[in-house]
């Protein structure tokens, strides 16, 4: 990986994973500071929360963009798997720790989304109707979050290994540490499900503008 590929891979993705569009949105249309609400994160559950579902619309599609954005940048350049799941990784952990608002920020739902739609979209549309039907069962978003991404792994591998190129050393690392950094920026969400304490989804705020 040559010194332009590793700058765009990590640093550019770190960037782009870091941009809080939680805040700038809510900075821009006069609403509420989504930190100030819920569970203090900036992402997309807690921007519905704050701003209601128009807005937390432009929140998720940002967030999903960062994600996917860098990933199709090293692509252009020529990158491999290596540079593709270094980007993906970066843009992850700047979604979760961003340099902006004191490395803190979202869970990383988002822009992990993002970067699978890059790298592994097939895994991705198997996971989704896990997502939605933990959710719609338990109204729990992080418990949705949480199982879908723990599904995303075995998933991802059963399907490489059954591809002609097969599984690849980076495409392992991206299903077992992408999911793990999500995890990782759930670890409140996680306290609160096991103490019986976790926010439920508010339906409510799919109402409001």
């Amino acid at each position: 990986m040559d010194l332009t590929l590793l700058l765009v891979a990590t640093v550019g993705a770190y960037l782009s994973g870091s941009i809080p569009f939680g805040l700038l949105v809510a900075r821009l249309t006069g609403g509420p500071d989504p930190r100030s609400v819920g569970s203090g994160r900036t992402g997309g559950t807690n921007a519905l929360r704050a701003l209601g579902r128009r807005r937390a619309a432009v929140v998720a599609t940002g967030d999903i963009l960062k994600g996917t954005l860098p990933v199709l940048a090293v692509r252009s350049l020529g990158a491999g798997d290596g540079a593709e799941v270094t980007a993906a990784l970066f843009a992850v952990l700047g979604a979760t720790r961003s340099v902006w608002v004191g490395f803190k920020g979202g869970r990383g739902i988002a822009t992990g989304f993002g970067t699978a739609l890059a790298i592994a979209p097939v895994a991705l549309a198997a996971v989704a109707p896990v997502f939605i039907a933990v959710i719609w069962r338990t109204r729990l978003v992080s418990l949705g979050s949480l199982v879908a991404v723990a599904a995303f792994a075995p998933i991802e591998l059963v399907l490489r290994t059954q591809t002609a190129e097969g599984l690849s050393l980076w495409i392992l690392a991206y299903s077992i540490i992408g999911p793990s950094l999500v995890w990782l920026a759930h670890a409140d969400n996680i306290a609160r499900l096991r103490a019986g304490t976790e926010r439920t989804f508010d339906a409510g705020a799919l109402t409001r503008d």
